[in-house]
């Protein structure tokens, strides 16, 4: 079914037919044992449309022991063999688009041309990593007097993936593609208003070749389900996506297991605009840095540290551009999707309402908002917040929505200052037609990737995390495999 029939289906039914809603294990669905399920909400009306499995430590404990047994056949099987997998998971993945795309951007609100990205993404890395598979080979050592040693890149054993919202699809995938093509198995639990593409591609591994019990999925609450996850003593390696305050509770409950872990957490990540740049390449690139899934993603480019001489001549670009951007269901595509949920929507508009009450200006947006075609769903307004002060909470907190806070420098070193002046370090972009202003400013931003002249520029062969509150460890490019490798060293008398 195409996805321009599976959208009119939904809009005509409320409904997707044959969604996975059921945790899956050994190979299989596996109702929820306690009978009990939870309901997800399309962001684009704030109706039910299906609900799920709601998971239990029981569920849990079943899903890790089958991870534990599948790790013992997927470890050994050949590198090769797993490089051939994983490229028929992205075959399989591509012919399967159109379905996946439609169901990320129903369960987390985002435009259907984000949602199309996230997913021709997640192929790419299933292809990247599968040409790694058979390329972890270790090194031999020079030890002298009689003795020969050399090391071997061995799987960690079962590894946790604590999955968010905001790209349910992408972030699983470069968790599990470099596990996989590792030789470790895995328990997922995705998030629980976006729970339905994580069970999809699971069923897509084994129609791969995966061998069941290698990835299971255990949808849920993050207490019920994510907890007895994270502290199981046979999981060897977490990986988790999230909040500050939930990645802190995270890094407590693994280490009475001495269990590795990977953080993604937050961000605040400066865009820094000096003098000389292009004022339309700022203001362009401002705009999608921040109104992109509606401002949903941790290296959101939440803060323009911009020069007073181009301050004026950029906002107004960007205040142009912000009010005409469309936003809607994100199954009619448009500029911008609905927020993820009804509680996140009032998380953001009370960051923005105590910024009014601060007295900080509003240049543009500041209220919530219904789809205009009927009236329904959890949007917020492209908003931006002027002239804010270092220490304006507006500047140091994460709102993770449509809001830019603006700030303004005449100096280099007051640049630098106002862009390491909170507890984030995730990303940075720079603007500037100096590359030895923009090569000296790469390299004294705090922040695990820096972009000059165009945002987002990397990809996926690129790592990928931050420093400071925004976590530790990187995913993507051939770094994210060393989480789910570890180093064996053998030496013979010979």
């Amino acid at each position: 079914m195409t996805s321009d029939r599976m959208i009119s289906t939904y809009f005509e039914t409320g409904t997707l037919p044959d969604l996975p809603r059921d945790h899956f294990i050994d190979g299989a669905f596996v109702a929820a044992d306690s009978g009990n399920r939870m309901e997800s909400f399309d962001p684009g009306t704030g109706e039910a449309f299906a609900d799920f499995a709601a998971g239990t430590a029981a569920v849990v404990d079943r899903a890790v022991t089958s991870a534990a047994e599948g790790f013992e056949v997927w470890r050994n099987t050949p590198p090769a063999r797993r490089c051939a997998i994983l490229n028929e998971v992205a075959r399989l993945m591509r012919a399967e688009a159109d379905r996946l795309a439609v169901v990320e951007s129903l369960d987390s609100g985002k435009t259907l041309a984000e949602a199309q990205g996230d997913v021709a993404g997640s192929a790419r890395l299933f292809e990247y990593y599968a040409g790694a598979a058979d390329k972890l080979d270790g090194r031999s050592v020079n030890l002298g007097n009689g003795n020969a040693a050399f090391t071997l890149r061995e799987p960690v054993g079962v590894t946790a993936h604590i999955v968010p919202w905001n790209y349910p699809t992408s972030t699983l995938v470069r968790g599990i593609a470099p596990a996989l093509a590792a030789g470790c198995s895995a328990v997922v639990k995705p998030a629980e208003t976006t729970p339905f593409t994580a069970l999809m591609i699971a069923e897509l591994l084994l129609r791969a070749g995966v061998p069941a019990g290698v990835v299971n999925v255990v949808t849920g609450t993050g207490i019920e389900a994510g907890a007895p996850l994270v502290t199981d003593p046979r999981v060897r390696h977490v990986t988790f996506t999230g909040s500050v305050a939930t990645g802190v509770g995270v890094m407590q409950n693994v280490a009475p297991n001495v269990t590795g872990l990977t953080l993604e957490l937050g961000g605040k990540s400066p865009l820094i605009a000096f003098a000389d740049a292009d004022p339309e390449v700022v203001a362009e690139g401002a705009l999608w840095a921040i109104f992109s899934n509606s401002g949903q993603i941790c290296s959101a480019g939440s803060r323009l540290v911009i020069h007073r001489d181009l301050h004026a001549e950029v906002l107004e670009r960007l205040v142009k551009k912000a009010q005409g951007l469309r936003f809607g269901h994100g199954l009619r595509n448009p500029d911008m999707g609905a927020v993820n949920s009804e509680r996140h929507l009032e998380q953001i508009a009370g960051h923005v309402e105590r910024a009014r009450a601060r007295g900080v200006e509003i240049v543009t947006g500041g209220n919530t908002a219904t789809d205009t075609e009927t009236g329904k769903g959890w949007f917020y307004e492209p908003t931006i917040l002027d002239n804010l002060s270092a220490s304006d909470d507006a500047v140091l907190q994460e709102i993770f929505g449509p809001v830019l806070a603006v700030q303004i420098f005449e100096s280099e070193e007051e640049a630098l200052s106002l862009a390491n002046g909170t507890d984030f370090a995730l990303a940075a972009g720079i603007y500037t037609n100096d590359m030895s202003t923009a090569l000296r400013m790469a390299q004294r931003v705090d922040a695990g990737q820096v972009t000059v002249n165009d945002y987002w520029a990397g990809g996926i062969e690129l790592p990928f995390g931050g420093n400071r509150k925004s976590g530790f460890g990187r995913e993507k490019g051939l770094e994210g495999l060393d989480a789910y490798t570890r180093s064996k060293s053998i030496t013979l008398a010979v």
